[in-house]
């Protein structure tokens, strides 16, 4: 029998912002990108958020994210997206998408990243995540750097495209599989499954989303996953203290019954 799987956008999704935009700060500290280039992209991440982003829009964000990082190292860009991840993502991913991701692997589906950001950011944000398989935008390197080339820009019809191709690899049966995005951009991806869910939806994809009776859901509560799992990995603390503490009360009274015993024998051998 095929399976299914469950398919999310990321941005605005999974986590509460732009992960591109999210690694301005350090590429500019890592001298890869001028301030004007990190204003630009604090300014097109502000219209990201009041407007959303058409298929125009994202063409243009493509081709000038693809300019940008002409000439950049990726063991640079790999180093420096490690390095920050915890402090610029773990913080922002929605703790409902989290608990939703853990839901859809109880139930044995494989989950997956689908985001128009660069494979080198939404990987690592995936294993964060316990996510291994990502779908993501990949460009072009030659001798260890970015040509400033796209071989695979991952958005709008091509992120349908990518899940076909996918499912069809792996036999997932898409009428049983889901799909989560906010932008109207991911309808082409959100109508090839058979549980399409509008995720804090764009004024667009709310229309097409109530046209088409899709449910929306809101996702409001970021959370450390850092946090979160340390809070599980502590509650085995107090039982774990209490069985040492009363592995040490046996010892101790096997001790001093001990003691008592070896006392007595003394006692009797000497009586003797």
């Amino acid at each position: 029998m095929a399976g299914s799987a469950a398919f999310f956008d990321l941005d605005k999704t999974v986590i509460t912002k732009s992960s591109v935009l999210a690694f301005g700060r350090p590429l500019y500290q890592g001298g890869l990108m001028s301030r004007g280039a990190v204003l630009r992209a604090a300014y097109a991440q502000l219209v990201y958020k009041i407007a959303g982003a058409d298929e125009d829009q994202m063409a243009r964000t493509r081709d000038y994210l693809a300019k940008l990082c002409a000439g950049w190292p990726v063991e640079q860009v790999n180093q420096i997206v490690a390095e920050t991840l915890h402090d610029l993502i773990d913080p922002y991913i929605y703790a409902e998408a989290a608990a939703l991701i853990e839901e859809h692997q109880s139930a044995g589906r494989d989950v997956i990243l689908v985001s128009a950001s660069g494979e080198e950011m939404v990987r690592p944000i995936g294993r964060l995540l316990g996510v291994d398989d990502v779908i993501a935008t990949r460009m072009v390197v030659a001798d260890g750097r970015y040509t400033g080339a796209v071989e695979t820009y991952v958005a709008g019809p091509v992120k349908a495209e990518a899940i076909t191709e996918l499912a069809a690899a792996r036999g997932y049966d898409l009428s049983e599989s889901y799909a989560y995005s906010d932008s109207v951009t991911d309808v082409p991806m959100l109508e090839i499954v058979g549980n399409p869910t509008a995720v804090n939806p764009d004024r667009a994809l709310r229309r097409v989303a109530g046209e088409r009776d899709w449910p929306m859901v809101t996702f409001k509560h970021p959370i450390s996953l850092r946090r979160r799992f340390a809070s599980l990995r502590e509650r085995p603390a107090i039982p774990t203290a209490t069985l040492a503490i009363g592995l040490g009360v046996i010892v101790a009274a096997g001790l001093v019954l001990y003691a008592k015993r070896r006392k007595r024998r003394l006692a009797l051998a000497s009586s003797a």
